[in-house]
């Protein structure tokens, strides 16, 4: 697991790529410079790991494209201490964000072999959230909730509604949602019973699919 000075100068290069792209938050640049996105990939493909793309992983799921991952982690406004709940562990690229942006971090997984594997390499990078879960993110997480902010990085046919009645009040959902392509939609709890809705533009996920596998 190598990373080196010009691993460090890939990554600043692809910082200022997504900083050209409209990505404005310094802490989120930061970990982008901070994180080895090479090791998050199959060794083979190394050559790609720093250039502003998605790129398939295991059990046929990808790694998000990295401003795809920069524009949801600044969009949620992350704060250090934040209750974070995260759906689709996958490469744990994300994961490594979040953490990096001082996040108190519950993640749920629902494809086994990519829940062990990003169990394991975690922490060998130094990265520990509150808890890893195997299970089906349609639920959410009720017995941790409520939650400051919900990110989910797959692409969802409808909104959960688990995952809104696990929201603070005054706290974030972030999800793709629709079928081939999604909108980036954001829902703000503004009470317990209200909640403010903004649709920010189409991405492209793997689907987010229910129960475990």
């Amino acid at each position: 697991m190598k990373d080196t000075a010009k691993h460090q100068g890939l990554r600043n290069q692809l910082a200022a790529v997504l900083e050209a792209k409209g990505i404005t938050d310094k802490k989120v640049l930061k970990a982008i410079k901070q994180i080895p996105r090479h090791l998050f990939i199959d060794s083979s493909f190394e050559a790609h790991a720093y250039q502003d793309k998605a790129f398939p992983i295991v059990a046929d799921q990808t790694i998000s494209q990295p401003y795809t991952v920069a524009f949801q982690s600044q969009t949620l406004e992350v704060k250090p201490g934040d209750k974070v709940l995260e759906i689709g562990t996958g490469s744990g690229y994300q994961t490594a964000v979040l953490l990096e942006l001082g996040a108190e971090l519950y993640s749920i997984e629902r494809q086994r072999e990519l829940f062990k594997k990003t169990s394991l390499f975690l922490p060998k990078l130094g990265y520990r959230a509150k808890k890893l879960i195997f299970g089906d993110g349609y639920k959410g997480l009720p017995e941790q909730a409520p939650f400051d902010k919900i990110i989910v990085t797959a692409g969802a046919p409808f909104v959960p509604k688990p995952l809104l009645s696990q929201l603070k009040v005054g706290g974030k959902l972030l999800i793709p949602v629709g079928d081939t392509t999604q909108i980036m939609t954001l829902f703000i709890r503004k009470s317990p019973k209200e909640f403010e809705k903004h649709e920010l533009g189409d991405f492209a996920f793997v689907p987010m699919l229910e129960k475990k596998n």
